[in-house]
């Protein structure tokens, strides 16, 4: 079978079920699309070409991308025509890059762009302010963005479509996601991923995602690989990958209308009948769900050729297909005619509105799919029904004696939040769960599974067709699923090992500036917060060794919008509590939690933990001896393990000097240290001040890369007294204090940086730091032999009760 896009339709359906008129209707609006498309990218004025275009009525700068309009949109069209006939819930994805004429062009057609921004309004003004807003200063980008209705997918980076649309069909039993993919983005590893969602869903409790593979030939200036490979090739793939592909291909606007119109229908039909069996017998089951696989020209409908050169069907048409329009007067003649091919006078009257009859062929209401709820998600957001997390409280009498598993108590906590919220609230991750000692959820949620089952399974596989915890070895995919899950209007929360959350940085990114964009847009509703459970962390990767140790994803997030990031580090299990229930109730944010799943030092009940979380960060008096005195130095601390060394460096002052006053400062909330003016959750530098002075020593033990807390504290007062240890990017198979030793974190090295720190000691301290370094070598060459660290260093307590 050919691969071209040229030539009459060929289909793996043969239906003919529209009449002539029908198709003469649904091309007439598929015309209007495209000249709101073209109109887009070009004009800021006489938008209807009521007289002959001038260059005066180009914008300057012509910006936009044509290439895979004509797919998409012929793709919408069709799909409302199925709306309609069966009443059916559905939103649009956007997956092709820079994708947004034909999602802006289809919600203008349906009325609700005129709706949401009525100073677009349907006549010749409106289309005017249309157009001109379009890749413009103080308008819209050229991607479906936040601003666009219907919108859930901006696009920007390629290759989320997939997951990011599987996301909003779990438990939306009656929405399908009608999705685009282009053939770029179908080359990114992301995407090549997600086409195992089918895997997880349920056909029972969840809706369903009709992909639509767009091969239009060509990415900027290079063909796809998945439109220059053989049909027989093409199709073995999505069998291989458990869909049911149906072809669509040519460029002949009748017969492709006739195929895409039953193409669609035998899918919908399909999908129905699935779902239908599922739901009458009770038993799930995975079906080989129907995809499309749509071949057209790259740039259809426009010129074949451009002054001898290819421009529909080549890459020369991805971009502003005629770039030279403002420049050249042959140009402009050529754009001014192809515009007038569409005959806009017949589309849109003279007052600039769609005619009576082709309004007809849009869905009404909330059955237009750039008007559907689920896309803005937090219309339909309910409140999680959340327990009190002080009844999971860890019992702690004395601080620093009592050792417990942090993670393993939030894990009872997250399952009762499982049981209560069993159809709006799932658990993601990679592959991670119960490595990450969180799989006391189980026994309210299983993994979802809709793949074989072997019987070794019911022996702690936790397996289910039905379940809360969704698991598939791609971060990408996960990430995209939660994505798509929230932003639909639901809650949940991703768990991964510290040093692999790096894998969906850019995508982070991304969700971040669609939250940031989303407060400047006064319809979007807010939706719940993103939230990122980090653990396996740096600190304690000794058995896995250098791949495994790299907190850096905190450096990422820090980068982004104040007002859409948060990130926490609690020191311990009630903090943990803590901290997560605040982020489970919060919305419109990227909160990021960062704890250590093994067992661990517990210091604070959980009065005060509550007191500590809710400051974000304060002095610990239990660990302090500055009580009315100013202190020597201060110790701060933030993260798990940093707090233990910290508090173990403390105690070996206070036993070697005890006439210094220490002051012990823990920090949660790590945008606390940021000045007020540049964070919501900043300090002012009165409290910045009470805290840490702005004359003494600090020695700062921190979780990640050391530069990032000066980054935050710049512009505080005794910047210059302010000494931070991290993670310098050293280790290996290490016990978990040799590494510390490693990078200058442990208990050791902070106690002789804060002597050499104090000036004033003079040299009264030399016996002490002496000592201390021998303390030290003794620990690292037990390590070395030994394979351990010493008992009385591993089962150390804090000593001062």
């Amino acid at each position: 079978m050919s691969i071209s896009p040229f030539g009459p339709a060929r289909a793996s359906v043969t239906e003919m079920p529209l009449s002539k008129d029908e198709i003469e209707k649904t091309h007439k609006y598929f015309q209007a699309s495209m000249y709101l498309c073209l109109g887009m990218i070009y004009l800021k004025d006489n938008p209807l070409l009521k007289e002959p275009l001038k260059v005066q009525h180009l914008k300057a700068r012509l910006l936009g991308h044509w290439g895979s309009d004509a797919g998409q949109s012929f793709t919408y069209i069709h799909f409302n025509r199925l709306i309609k006939k069966y009443d059916i819930d559905a939103i649009f994805v956007s997956g092709p890059g820079h994708g947004a004429p034909a999602v802006l062009a289809n919600s203008y057609l349906e009325g609700v762009y005129s709706e949401v921004y009525p100073s677009m309004s349907e006549d010749e003004e409106g289309m005017r302010r249309f157009f001109k807003q379009f890749s413009f200063p103080g308008g819209i980008g050229s991607h479906a963005t936040p601003e666009t209705p219907g919108s859930l997918h901006e696009g920007g980076e390629l290759g989320y479509s997939i997951s990011h649309a599987f996301g909003t069909v779990f438990d939306h039993p009656d929405l399908i996601t009608l999705t685009m993919v282009g053939d770029g983005e179908a080359e990114t590893g992301p995407l090549a991923t997600s086409w195992h969602s089918t895997k997880f869903l349920n056909p029972i409790t969840d809706g369903a995602v009709l992909p639509v593979l767009h091969l239009n030939g060509y990415k900027i200036n290079n063909p796809t690989l998945l439109a220059r490979i053989s049909h027989e090739e093409l199709e073995a793939l999505f069998h291989g990958y458990g869909w049911t592909p149906y072809f669509v291909e040519g460029s002949d606007y009748e017969s492709m209308h006739q195929a895409m119109a039953a193409t669609l229908e035998k899918c919908v039909v399909e999908i129905r009948g699935y779902q239908k069996k599922a739901r009458d017998s009770g038993k799930a089951f995975r079906p080989r769900w129907p995809m499309i696989v749509l071949r057209t020209p790259k740039g259809w409908t426009g010129p074949r050729k451009l002054k001898n050169h290819y421009l529909e069907g080549f890459w020369r048409s991805h971009q502003v297909p005629i770039p030279d329009a403002r420049t050249n007067e042959e140009s402009l003649k050529t754009l001014e005619q192809w515009m007038r091919s569409y005959k806009p006078e017949e589309l849109f009257g003279k007052e600039g509105t769609l005619t009576p009859a082709l309004k007809t062929l849009a869905p009404e209401g909330l059955r237009r799919m750039s008007a559907n709820p689920v896309a803005n998600g937090g219309i339909l957001r309910r409140k999680l029904h959340i327990p009190d997390f002080r009844t999971y409280e860890i019992d702690v009498r004395e601080a620093g004696v009592t050792e417990a598993g942090s993670m393993m108590r939030f894990a009872t906590f997250l399952r009762e939040i499982v049981r209560r919220n069993q159809e709006h609230f799932r658990v993601f991750g990679p592959d991670e769960t119960e490595s990450n000692k969180l799989s006391a959820i189980y026994d309210a949620g299983k993994k979802v599974w809709m793949g074989d089952y072997f019987d070794e399974d019911a022996d702690g596989g936790n397996l289910a067709y039905a379940g809360r915890v969704m698991e598939i070895l791609s971060e990408h995919t996960c990430e995209g699923w939660l994505e798509g899950y929230i932003l639909s209007g639901r809650h949940g929360f991703l768990n991964s090992y510290e040093p692999f959350i790096h894998i969906i940085d850019s995508m982070v990114n991304q969700h971040c500036k669609w939250l940031e964009k989303c407060l400047e847009v006064e319809w979007r509703v807010k939706v719940a917060s993103l939230n990122i459970l980090l653990t396996a962390t740096v600190w304690r990767q000794d058995h896995n060794g250098f791949t495994h140790q790299d907190p850096g994803f905190l450096d990422v997030v820090a980068n982004k919008s104040p007002e859409v990031v948060r990130i926490y580090l609690p020191p311990d299990g009630n903090c943990l509590l803590s901290v997560g229930d605040h982020c489970l109730r919060s919305s419109n944010y990227v909160n990021v939690i960062v704890a250590d799943k093994q067992d661990h030092l517990q210091y604070l009940n959980m009065e005060e933990a509550i007191a500590h979380c809710t400051k974000g960060l304060g002095i610990w008096s239990w660990a302090s001896n500055d009580q009315g005195a100013e202190p020597d130095v201060v110790m701060a601390c933030c993260g798990d393990v940093p707090t233990h060394e910290s508090l173990a460096a403390t105690a070996l002052l206070r036993e070697k000097l005890p006439d210094l006053k220490i002051r012990f400062v823990n920090v949660v909330d790590l945008f606390k240290l940021i000045p007020e003016k540049q964070h919501p959750h900043g300090l002012s530098d009165r409290e910045y001040k009470a805290i840490f002075t702005d004359d003494k020593p600090v020695i700062f033990n921190f979780h990640s890369y050391p530069w990032l807390i000066h980054r935050l504290t710049y512009k505080r007062a005794g910047q210059h007294n302010l000494h931070v240890r991290g993670y310098k990017e050293k280790g290996n198979i290490d016990t978990p204090l040799e590494l510390a030793i490693r990078n200058e974190t442990d208990r050791f090295s902070l106690a002789i940086d804060a002597i050499d720190r104090m000036p004033h000691l003079g040299n009264k301290a030399a016996a002490a730091r002496e000592d201390l370094l021998n303390q030290q070598i003794a620990a690292k060459n037990y390590a070395f032999h030994e394979g351990v660290d010493p008992d009385y260093l591993r089962k150390w307590t804090w000593p001062h009760h």
